[in-house]
């Protein structure tokens, strides 16, 4: 698998302070990008956001606008996840990479960092999913992954898809295994199953019960 720092881009150089905003509103018109990052020689400034930029007298230069500029970035050394997260709190389809010293290295696009997701084992791997919900002062990561392993189980990945009125739901990526066996050993744990299986034996049962309810009623 790449590594995340194999998908920064240099093929476009960072917008120049001294920049005019016709040639910037242009640039943005032309590739689509939400922001572009602004350099003043290796430093980073900042990011110029398009939908700002739009706005702005075209005859002036970027450096009239400094103040406006968003200070949103990753350092080289982040995770993918790291660096998604930025993407998407900024609502961002480009994300400036800084070195140590914050000098500018290049940019990571989001539509990139999502087929960087797309090849990790959480989405590539078969595997069945699975939803589950507790509190949020109940729920154990360690009690999960105990409940997954203990049933020979094996966890591909996991995430929080939901956290309302103190209740946490979390959806799990399993290997496929023993998911009747896991899905009981949770409700034994009083955590509530989500999604729907046709392997839940517990379903099974209630459906044959209530049928049988029903065919002794009718009788």
């Amino acid at each position: 698998m790449n590594q995340i720092q194999d998908y920064i881009h240099r093929d476009h150089k960072a917008i120049r302070l001294s920049e005019d905003l016709a040639s910037v509103q242009d640039f943005f018109d032309e590739l689509g990008f939400s922001h572009f990052p602004v350099a003043d020689d290796l430093q980073f400034v900042g990011s110029l956001n398009a939908e700002d930029a739009s706005t702005f007298d075209a005859s002036k230069s970027v450096a009239d606008y400094r103040y406006v500029l968003e200070q949103f970035h990753a350092k080289n050394n982040m995770s993918w996840f790291e660096v998604f997260e930025i993407a998407t709190r900024n609502q961002a389809t480009v994300v400036p990479v800084l070195d140590e010293l914050n000098n500018y290295l290049g940019y990571y696009e989001l539509e990139d960092l999502l087929l960087f997701f797309n090849d990790t084992p959480l989405i590539k791997e078969a595997g069945s999913v699975l939803v589950i919900q507790k509190s949020l002062q109940d729920y154990s990561l360690a009690q999960i992954t105990q409940i997954i392993e203990s049933n020979n189980g094996k966890l591909l990945g996991l995430f929080v898809s939901s956290s309302v009125d103190n209740q946490i739901e979390i959806t799990l990526k399993l290997a496929l295994g023993p998911l009747n066996e896991i899905i009981q050993t949770f409700r034994r744990y009083n955590y509530e199953i989500v999604s729907q299986h046709q392997e839940d034996q517990y379903i099974t049962n209630l459906k044959e019960r209530s049928d049988y309810l029903d065919k002794y009623l009718n009788i």
